[in-house]
């Protein structure tokens, strides 16, 4: 599937107007500031965040259908104070579907934001909305993930060199079991690693089957790996966090820009660009910004194109 040029075509940059309205799909959006700088070292304002997210669209959309979405807000910009906002604003237009989950037994209930469409994706971008978060389960099973979580955060002086070695040792223990894992840049230091699920796997599956690994691995390389939360003790190792695996968290998601000092984004890479990374010892191989996106998915596709397929799975 190929970017919506006419959407795309919409937004001519740099933006003339500070506030415009935008039909998209049939709906009308009023979009506001647009001319706010919100990297200020590089000078990409909401219009170009705004733009980035129509041109990904066809891209990003499949993997936040039907899932519940974090928000995370930059109003003042990268530099500036943001906020992660779970409860759908109340001031959502009316078409922008919601769904209730229960975080935890008795616990309270949260009504996320469906990103379903692209009038809703630019809704949300249009609230600075930078980053996406979705939940790795779909809000019709919000109890039953459809991918299991590897998070590897690298401990300085340690970085995402690190990373990808532990997600080729991740890789191999994973294989013993015939699971199939897929990588992709966390947008900011790491790297994550995605391994699909059965029908009917619940988090506690997940969460128990991801620390299990985590942890041999860890004994089997103590000097480069950690499991447990602790800071203190991860300088020089990379933290194999497992405990994303949960109901009440969410992942960033691919194609999702990061608040970085640049807008670098989430980005699916093959196997052959990690083990790269390893031989050259450059992290700057696998750091990708938003222009370098359009283009690699023009070129590539969607690299994580099958776990946003439900006919597909390998854990159960």
């Amino acid at each position: 599937m190929r970017p919506r040029e006419s959407w795309a075509a919409c937004f001519i940059l740099p933006m003339a107007k500070s506030s415009q309205t935008l039909e998209v799909d049939g709906r009308t959006l009023a979009l506001s500031n647009l001319d706010k700088v919100l990297y200020p070292s590089t000078g990409f304002t909401k219009a170009d965040a705004i733009d980035y997210y129509i041109r990904v669209s066809p891209y990003l959309l499949p993997h936040l259908r039907n899932r519940a979405v974090t928000l995370k807000r930059y109003p003042d910009g990268v530099e500036g104070k943001f906020f992660y906002e779970k409860n759908c604003p109340s001031h959502r237009p009316e078409w922008v579907e919601t769904v209730q989950i229960q975080t935890e037994p008795g616990g309270k209930t949260i009504s996320y934001c469906l990103i379903d469409s692209l009038p809703a994706l630019v809704w949300a971008a249009n609230l600075a909305s930078l980053e996406l978060h979705p939940s790795l389960a779909c809000g019709t099973s919000p109890e039953q993930p459809t991918a299991m979580v590897f998070d590897l955060d690298p401990g300085p002086p340690a970085n995402i060199v690190l990373c990808c070695q532990v997600a080729l040792w991740l890789r191999t223990i994973l294989g013993s079991a015939k699971l199939e894992a897929w990588p992709k840049t966390s947008g900011s230091k790491g790297l994550q690693l995605y391994v699909r699920v059965a029908p009917g796997t619940s988090f506690e599956e997940s969460k128990a089957c991801s620390k299990e690994v985590a942890n041999h691995l860890v004994r089997e390389h103590p000097d480069k790996t950690i499991a447990r939360m602790s800071r203190n003790l991860r300088a020089g190792k990379v933290f194999i966090d497992w405990s994303q695996n949960d109901i009440h968290k969410t992942t960033v998601c691919v194609y999702s820009l990061r608040a970085r000092e640049v807008p670098t984004v989430s980005t699916p890479v093959t196997w052959e660009e990690v083990e790269r990374c390893v031989r050259e010892k450059n992290p700057m191989l696998l750091e990708f910004t938003y222009r370098e996106i359009l283009a690699r998915t023009t070129k590539m596709g969607d690299l994580f194109a099958s776990l946003a397929s439900p006919d597909q799975f390998s854990l159960k």
